[in-house]
């Protein structure tokens, strides 16, 4: 039996008889062969491996088990998902942001590795040109304007106005805070911007301040420190808000932890929304009002992209949109009946 009849028989390939088909995988069997994965790869020319970079923004003393970012563990499993059935893997890198030293020959050395990149929060925008023309990009999260790699991101916009809107209108919140991400990530732009353009359409309403944060539980607490070192008796000026807008849930549960034990009461004295739409978001108490941003198909989305480019590189540049949505809980000061009634 030739060499050649083994390979066609080991790739699924046509031209073999039924009856050597047969003799061929009882002898793989009996021998327990497995294919060198690698080794196929090479003769495809291909790595058949995706590389997921995540940039977290936590501060040089933080634990990373503590701080650690939800919403890049829900992306890997949207990307695993969708490489499961190819039997690819996923190389996964973390570097914190900030962290410019030597990042460009980082990047260049996971690019080596993979046939594509997924980049989670996009926030390496003065690399994209150079990566890009070696290698597959998709920026998870990142800016719609970038011109040099392929993007998928929620609608930060409408998600985000429909929150505000909600404090202000429903709940007739108008001192509110803001609770930011950082500066240099895309989303949490475009949730602030969101933020004052609908908090200005609101003449009732007023930004009460601000803080930025780094997605992390820490910077919620950090803003609520801050806020109530500012108030002072009987001035208004260090007046309480009655609502802190935060830009990811993470922050919110932060905020909320801090305001507990400080004595006020969520909703009664603060309201606290956040964004993402965690699973610890809804086992809160009270339970967490936030936005819905699909984050497991914010992975899958981003691996089918780089999975089409990777195959044929002229694709023109695409940018993906998905949609988010308000979920309404009891940390805005809806109450419980009430939601049963908008539910049903």
């Amino acid at each position: 039996m030739s060499t050649a009849t083994v390979s066609r028989v080991v790739h699924s390939q046509d031209g073999v008889r039924p009856s050597t088909r047969r003799r061929v995988l009882e002898v793989i069997e009996a021998l327990g062969y497995v294919p060198d994965s690698a080794a196929q790869s090479m003769v495809r020319g291909r790595k058949e491996v995706v590389g997921l970079v995540a940039v977290e923004s936590r501060g040089p003393d933080t634990d990373i088990e503590q701080e650690g970012l939800l919403f890049i563990e829900e992306v890997l499993r949207g990307v695993e998902s969708s490489l499961s059935p190819l039997g690819w893997p996923v190389l996964i890198s973390v570097r914190r942001a900030g962290d410019d030293a030597g990042a460009y020959e980082w990047l260049q050395k996971m690019s080596a590795k993979v046939d594509g990149l997924l980049i989670a929060e996009g926030i390496y925008p003065e690399y994209m040109a150079r990566l890009a023309s070696r290698i597959p990009i998709v920026l998870i999260s990142g800016s719609p304007d970038q011109p040099k790699a392929d993007v998928v991101h929620a609608d930060n916009r409408t998600g985000t106005k429909a929150l505000v809107s909600h404090l202000v209108e429903r709940h007739g919140r108008s001192r509110l805070f803001y609770v930011g991400g950082p500066a240099e990530a895309p989303d949490a732009r475009a949730r602030r911007a969101a933020f004052d353009e609908e908090l200005a359409r609101h003449p009732g309403a007023r930004l009460a301040g601000s803080f930025e944060g780094r997605f992390v539980a820490a910077s919620g607490q950090l803003a609520v420190r801050e806020i109530l070192a500012a108030r002072q008796p009987g001035d208004r000026g260090g007046e309480l808000p009655d609502a802190i807008v935060c830009a990811n849930d993470q922050m919110a549960i932060g905020a909320m932890r801090e305001l507990q034990a400080a004595g006020l009461r969520v909703p009664a004295d603060i309201a606290v929304t956040g964004f993402d739409d965690i699973h610890l978001g809804a086992l809160l108490a009270p339970p967490l009002t936030t936005v819905h941003q699909p984050m497991r198909l914010l992975g899958e989305r981003a691996c089918a992209m780089v999975l089409e480019r990777i195959a044929d590189p002229t694709l023109p540049r695409r940018v993906e949109r998905l949609p988010t949505e308000l979920v309404v809980r009891e940390s805005c000061g809806c109450t419980t009946a009430a939601l049963r009634r908008a539910s049903g």
